[in-house]
């Protein structure tokens, strides 16, 4: 299977291990991915703070690029905010013809158009619509047995686009941990914010949210995550979260595709395991066996 593939900015720079272990990973399950040629940056969230029509315009431009490229392809996305983004203009041109035009209108100083043909995919829609469980087992080489696994899906993968999974009881990746060999850690947290932004504006309403988070973790062996956002706050303020609330609740957080790659037998290299805030000498040795 072949995708036309956007990392964000995130990728590549706080959250580079999900780019690489997103791209050893599908290619150890066959599929081929062709990154965007010239792609350039979504409009995260400062730019519709700025200018709705920009927000549009930017995440369009990426749109029209990959139609450039195979107006037929899906367009696979692992950062959660950039497939919002990118999703959200491929709903509101649908609906309103005039933003179309305006947006072209835009696109036309580089001599591109967006036409509305290609699909915009979060990772996981890929994972658990085009490569099933039973597709993967047979490929696992490391099977993940009594690896307890904590899913933290976040808000922005399932919210409001209802695509492939419930927004307030995700389950999603829960076939795809019990075909690795993993179990699933019983909670109700997958699609609690973590805090998202407020952690540089109100840190201590997102210390709050992902304090509570890594509390109902506890009895996990790992969190696994698919959201650069809520990666950094799952990992980078467990230290400080603990001494608040007096306890140790510190967890090792993993990006998806790096849980993933490990069963298919990558190497923690491949995976750049070594590059995750919160990994701890007991995981590895579970995971080693």
């Amino acid at each position: 299977m072949n995708y036309i593939y956007y990392p964000g900015c995130s990728l590549e720079a706080t959250a580079l291990e999900y780019n690489l272990s997103t791209q050893a990973t599908m290619g150890a399950l066959g599929a081929e991915l062709t990154e965007l040629k010239d792609w350039t940056c979504c409009g995260a969230s400062a730019a519709e703070a700025t200018s709705y029509l920009l927000s549009m315009v930017l995440a369009a431009r990426n749109l029209a690029l990959a139609e450039k490229m195979d107006s037929d392809a899906d367009i696979m996305i692992p950062c959660s905010a950039c497939y919002l983004n990118l999703r959200k203009v491929e709903d509101h041109v649908k609906q309103d013809k005039k933003l179309l035009d305006k947006i072209n209108e835009a696109l036309k100083e580089e001599g591109l158009e967006y036409k509305g043909g290609v699909r915009v995919r979060h990772l996981v829609d890929v994972l658990v619509n085009d490569f099933d469980p039973e597709s993967i087992e047979p490929l696992v080489k490391n099977k993940l047995t009594g690896l307890r696994v904590a899913t933290y899906y976040g808000c922005q993968a399932l919210r409001p686009y209802v695509i492939y999974d419930d927004p307030e009881q995700p389950r999603s990746l829960e076939p795809l941990l019990l075909a690795v060999g993993a179990k699933v850690h019983p909670w109700e947290m997958g699609a609690k914010c973590c805090g998202a932004a407020l952690m540089t504006t109100k840190k201590d309403v997102a210390l709050e949210l992902t304090g509570t988070i890594l509390k109902a973790a506890q009895g996990a062996d790992c969190i696994v995550t698919i959201c650069p956002m809520c990666e950094m706050n799952l990992e980078a303020f467990q230290e400080s979260i603990s001494k608040t609330r007096g306890e140790d609740l510190r967890i090792p957080v993993l990006y998806l595709p790096q849980l993933i790659g490990l069963a298919l037998g990558l190497s923690s290299e491949e995976i750049k395991l070594e590059m995750n805030l919160a990994m701890t000498d007991a995981f590895k040795t579970k995971i080693a066996g």
